[in-house]
């Protein structure tokens, strides 16, 4: 769970809905402070258990670069209604809908959002309307290691193992549960602010959880696309994490981009949300490829 240092929306983002011919999508959307809009504008999808929060510490940053730069929460996430289907081609045919509403050029998934903007090129049309394609934090295949082991111990506890669901209001006492026994305490124990596990906590509880299982099964089930995704060699693409990535190792990552045939960028001092982590390291990082992807820089 990427863990925002703030949630107050710095000069130039503003909230707003990203209205679909796949239904409204809950949004932040950033201009440049001073300037106009002279660059293709970015579109960043949030992982797991995230939103579009977790990338206010750069969008401001992205954007006085002469783009607007949009930040989603997907379908059933935090303000974004939820629905009833949320298999990997549902939610890439969301993220086709929000490319085509918002006009998007650059691409970005953070995560488990890499997982499904991935689907959206590889099973939508989205291929012939990007530029660029980011992987940020997010791997090849499916989740594997602790947090992968975490991930089972959460469905197991809500009883969702297998392919059973309960109603959504049990679903639901069983994620508040697992929020108040587990996530909460080790925030405090991590020293995170009042205000921000406030936050963690509304966002939490405005997750769908048929949602939140649906999205755990397919973290946990996804195949390895990369040579599908490596034959879109018209789209630029770019692989960036953290050094200390704790859910698809560095390692994993850096094999990815060379099967990829992408750039490949680490950021020093980050973990698994270099946006919240590094974000003027990132923020830089991703205006460089940007600005390469629309040829004003050699790639």
């Amino acid at each position: 769970m990427s863990t925002p240092t703030s949630v107050e929306l710095p000069d130039g983002v503003r909230p707003t809905t990203i209205r679909t011919s796949r239904g409204s999508f809950a949004a932040l959307q950033a201009v440049p402070v001073t300037g106009v809009c002279e660059r293709e504008p970015a579109l960043l999808v949030p992982g797991y258990t995230g939103s579009k929060e977790d990338f206010l510490a750069v969008l401001g940053q992205l954007a006085d670069h002469g783009r607007q730069v949009v930040a989603i929460d997907m379908r059933g996430q935090f303000e974004t209604p939820g629905a009833d289907d949320y298999s990997p081609s549902a939610l890439a045919a969301d993220i086709a809908a929000v490319i085509r509403a918002t006009g998007a050029r650059h691409l970005l998934g953070h995560s488990y959002g890499g997982l499904v903007t991935r689907e959206a090129l590889l099973r939508t049309r989205s291929q012939d309307d990007v530029d660029s394609f980011t992987l940020m934090s997010s791997g090849p295949a499916a989740l594997t290691g602790p947090r992968a082991d975490e991930l089972r111990v959460m469905l197991t506890t809500l009883g969702v193992a297998d392919a059973s669901l309960p109603d959504r209001a049990a679903l639901q006492a069983g994620i508040i549960g697992i929020w108040r026994d587990h996530m909460e305490p080790q925030a405090v124990a991590d020293g995170v602010p009042g205000p921000i596990i406030a936050f963690l906590a509304k966002r939490m509880h405005s997750n769908d959880p048929y949602g939140l299982v649906h999205m755990a099964r397919h973290l946990l089930t996804a195949p390895d696309r990369t040579s599908e995704l490596a034959r879109l060699d018209r789209i630029g693409m770019l692989v960036i994490y953290g050094e200390d990535d704790n859910s698809w190792s560095p390692a994993a990552q850096e094999a990815m981009a060379r099967r990829l045939g992408a750039r490949r960028i680490c950021i020093p001092g980050a973990a698994h949300s270099p946006a919240v982590e590094a974000p003027a390291t990132t923020a830089i990082a991703l205006t460089q490829f940007w600005d390469a992807a629309e040829g004003r820089l050699e790639v």
